[in-house]
Parts: C-alpha cells; structure tokens; sequence
C-alpha cells in the first residue's frame, strides 16, 4: 500500500494509539493538516506553539502517554524549543513533529527555514531530519519507543514538504532495533544484596525520593518498602505525589525551599536510598557540604546520573518499580523509633506556618491551603513558576501520583497554564486548578482562547502579589532591597480580561472572599480565572540561600 508521507504519519500515529494531536499549523505542514482534517485523531489547536508543546507535556504527565505536537517550520518551530527543552529536563515523553522547507532548499536560507536538527540536539533524547520517505515508518516507530522506554523524553522528526508529499510503501514495523540502545531494567542482584544490608545495617536512613518514582508507577512499592523498613521519605518537587504526603513516614519536600525537618534529616542521615532522583541542586544545597555522614545507595535508569553530582556507594542501574520489586524480597522488618523522634522535635520546632487574620491581606498560603480544603486534596494541580510554585509544594498536600504538574527542572514561566489545559484533556473527569503568578501567567495567557474554544473547564488561581515575586524576594535578601525590574503593578485587570477571552473572572481581596470565590468557580462551568490580591512582600520559608548546606535554612518570622 502506497502513501504519501502525511498519510504515512497520520497512519503511523493511529498505529501508536494516539488520539490526542496538539499543534499549530503553517505552509511546510498543509499536506499533514490536510490528512489530519479525515482523521479521527483529535486536533486541538492552541494559540501559540510554546502552549502546544506544554499541553503535550500536561497531557503525557497526567496520562503516562507520550504527548504529540505538530508545529510549522521556522518561527513555528522554534517557538516550541522552550517546551521542548522543559520536557527533556523533567524526562517527559513527547514527540515533536515539526515542518521543514522542501530538501531541495535545506541549507539556502529559504522562507521560514531553521536547522532545528540542530537547535534541538541537546534538548531531545533523540532527533531525526527525514531526506528518505521510505525511512519515515521506521522513524516515527523508533521516536515513540525511544519517547516512552528507559528515561522519557521529548524525540523530534523534522519533516520537509516534499517528503509530506512523496509516497511510499507503508510497511509499519512491529519491533524496535536501535543499536546501542538498550536500557537496562532490572538491577544488579549483587547491589540489591548490598543496598538491602545497607538498610538493615541503617540507624539514621532517609529514603529520597525524585520524579522517576512516579514516571516508573512505583509509588506502591515505595509505599510498601517505607512502611517495612520503618524510614522516613523526603521527595523532590518532581517526586511529590510519589509517597502521601499525609503519611506519618513523610517528611515533605526536601531543599532550598523544603521543609526543615527534611533538611535536617538529610543532614544528619548515616543513610540515603536515592530513588528516581538526580541530586539536583535546589536539592542538596552546597555539594561539599551535603549528607557528609551518610552512605549513599542511589537507584535510576539513567546510567549517567549515578555519581554524576553525589558519589554513590551503592549504584544500582534499572528501573525503579522493577528495582524495588527486588529490593522488596531482600529487606526485612525494622523500627527506628529514636530517629523518627528526633526527626518529630525538628517537626515541632519549625513548623510551615502563616498567621492569617482576618482584617489583613490574603496571604498566599491561606489561598492554596484553602484551595486543598474545598477540593478535599483530590484536584490536580498545575502550577506555573515562582514563589505559589514553592508554596504549592508546602501547603498542598498531595496524596496520588500524577496529581501536581509543574516545571522542575528548567524552571518555565508560562507552563503551568497550558500545562493544565493539556491536563484537564488528559483527565477530563477530574477537577483542574492551575496555580499561577500574575507573572508567569502573562507569559502564555493567549492560551485563555484554547480552553474557551473546547470549553476546558480549567479553574486558574492567579497569586497576584503584583511583582515577580522570587525574584523580588532573592533581592530583599541577598540585594539590599533593591528591586530592580521586578515591579509588574501594571499588569491588566485579569478579571476584565478573562471575560474579553470568554471565560469567567473573579477576585477576592479579603481573607473573607477567599473560599467562596473558589467554590463560586468550582460551580462554574468551563474557564475561570480567579484574580487572589495577596500581600505583595511575603516571602517563601524556610529557604537555604545560595553556597550553604541544606542544614543551613533561613526560617523567616
């Protein structure tokens, strides 16, 4: 059977099962979107190529499935690298498709001509330019498994005009062979002998937690390896959700804006079990002075990170739900009452707390802990960057995995809103909230019309501090004060311009207003934006500043 090349990737993505495509169309890919209008593959088109790429990312975060964008050569590209580069910091499963100019004006400087082969080498797990039609099955087959095996992340097609229009025989092919790629996945059973006498042989261990927990679908046996062996669980801000927070042997998150406790068991642990983590450094603060007491057991499919920041005593290679299965069946029942004790008194003594009066501003944290309490702690949660991401994290108590969406490790302003776009997609049943910035919101805020054209009901909660508020706050302390190009007072009337997109605005700007504002917005049908007028210098605590140990946290008032 012969096809051109857009019906050969329109066919490709049925085979793969995908029913969700996200994207932006342009000249270089009118053949694809010509295929893609007889197909019962869904299109959701957004305003921007950098939200399409987000939503993918959304989507693939809350469903496990590899996201699917199709964007336009040139501009159309490259405003998708951002996206692309925050999926492949945060080993998220995309594939990325975008148009090229015809083969025959590769390389003259054509209309709408970008080498995003390479702009998007050291952003991708994998790239490909196709200059053979014949080739294209075999590529789309090879992006989708190299997507979604080992450590996921975002593969990238660039796709000429004329090969969209070249045709081909279709022969799809069953299996995969990639040579020097083959991701291990079961651990080495001499280092699961040794990480399991390292437990038992443990006083003081801490079990950290990172966001390859929840990517593997772990967070059960994790949850069970916890309980056994009695040790307490600190999680990245991409593991949170992998362990419930609401668990006597969960400490929170761990680092510069962790909770105490976490940092000062981390501190003082003579042992740390590494799980689906990469010893990232908003997590273990100055490295010559992290963990310096304990032994370090550290588990990953990704060969590269073991030892690449913290020497690993004990590294064990593989998958993290097929690790701890073998893991399971070697350790054996322990307490550590003594240290769990000491690790309550640091609880008692640095509590996360706020003091909201009710004749005072709202202050953030009263919003997201009021967030938590009206959806009972079962909304998913998106968040965008900055300071309501940190508070998020402490105030939010998230039990299931895949229940917070947010930018770890490249920090993207201007993901969490189409992030959640392509989250309430995903997960259509459930209750969306986006916590955002009035900053970061800005950044993407055009978005407003995708979810008002597919009626997404996605409620966004602006923390409207009116600055760039972690910016704001590293120059209280570290700057003198001097708030340089941080003051946003002139941002717009957020409610007046939701209703200008079609969606719903609402504001509180009392303590008083702030619950019945978010179930007004919960009884609302489709988009609401929700404009909170917080207290503009509060600040994020604890936070370790920069060059210090983790041990070594700023606790506010």
């Amino acid at each position: 059977m012969k096809l051109t090349g857009a019906q050969i990737v329109i066919e490709a993505l049925k085979r793969e099962n995908v029913e969700i495509v996200f994207g932006y169309p342009g000249g270089s890919v009118l053949n694809l979107y010509d295929v893609l209008f007889d197909s019962e593959i869904k299109h959701y088109l957004s305003r921007h190529e950098q939200g399409a790429v987000h939503a993918a990312d959304g989507y693939a975060r809350v469903t496990g499935k590899p996201g699917v964008v199709f964007t336009t050569s040139g501009p159309g590209a490259t405003n998708a690298v951002t996206g692309i580069a925050n999926a492949y910091m945060d080993s998220v499963p995309l594939v990325v498709f975008t148009g090229q100019v015809a083969t025959s004006l590769i390389g003259t400087d054509a209309f709408q001509e970008a080498d995003m082969f390479g702009i998007t080498l050291p952003i991708t797990k994998h790239n490909y330019l196709v200059t053979n039609v014949k080739d294209l099955p075999r590529i789309i087959k090879e992006a989708f498994y190299l997507a979604t095996t080992g450590r996921p992340g975002p593969v990238l097609i660039d796709l000429p005009k004329d090969i969209q229009q070249q045709q081909a025989e279709f022969k799809y092919p069953e299996e995969v062979f990639i040579p020097g790629y083959n991701p291990t996945f079961e651990g080495h059973p001499g280092q699961i002998n040794r990480a399991a006498k390292a437990i038992a042989r443990a006083k003081k261990p801490v079990i950290y937690a990172g966001g390859g927990v929840v990517i593997s679908g772990a967070h059960e046996l994790l949850l069970e390896l916890a309980e056994i062996t009695d040790i307490p669980v600190a999680t990245t801000l991409m593991g949170i959700g992998g362990f419930p927070s609401d668990h006597p042997l969960a400490l929170g998150m761990l680092g510069m804006h962790g909770t105490y406790w976490a940092n000062m068991a981390m501190h003082e642990a003579d042992l740390i079990v590494a799980i689906g983590a990469r010893f990232d450094d908003r997590v273990t603060g100055n490295l010559k002075l992290f963990a310096q007491h304990a032994k370090i057991v550290h588990i990953d499919i990704d060969p590269a990170e073991i030892g690449k920041n913290v020497k690993a005593d004990v590294p064990i290679v593989g998958d993290v739900k097929q690790v701890l299965t073998q893991l399971l069946k070697k350790v054996k029942p322990k307490e550590h009452q003594p240290w769990l004790e000491r690790i309550a008194g640091w609880r008692e003594e640095a509590p996360l707390k706020y003091n909201q009066e009710d004749n005072e501003q709202i202050l953030p944290q009263y919003v997201i802990e009021s967030i938590y309490r009206v959806t009972k702690g079962e909304a998913l949660i998106a968040t965008e960057v900055g300071q309501h991401q940190m508070w998020t994290a402490q105030y939010y108590r998230f039990k299931k995995p895949r229940s917070l969406i947010t930018s770890g490790g490249l920090g993207t302003m201007g993901f969490g809103f189409p992030a959640s776009i392509g989250l309430q997609i995903g997960a259509p049943e459930a209750t969306v909230f986006c916590i955002a910035g009035d900053g970061s919101f800005q950044m993407n805020l055009q978005e407003l019309a995708t979810a008002v054209a597919y009626n997404i009901p996605v409620k966004v909660a602006i923390i409207n501090n009116q600055y760039l508020g972690m910016v704001r706050q590293w120059q209280e302390l570290f700057f003198n004060k001097r708030y340089s190009a941080v003051d946003i007072q002139k941002s717009p009337d957020f409610v007046k311009l939701a209703e200008a997109f079609g969606a719903v605005g609402l504001r509180a700007e009392k303590p008083a207003e702030v619950v019945p504002v978010i179930e007004k917005a919960l009884a609302t049908p489709g988009p609401v934006v929700i404009d909170f007028r917080v207290r503009s210098e509060e600040n994020v605590y604890p936070m370790v500043p920069p060059n210090h140990a983790i041990s070594e946290m700023v606790r506010g008032d």
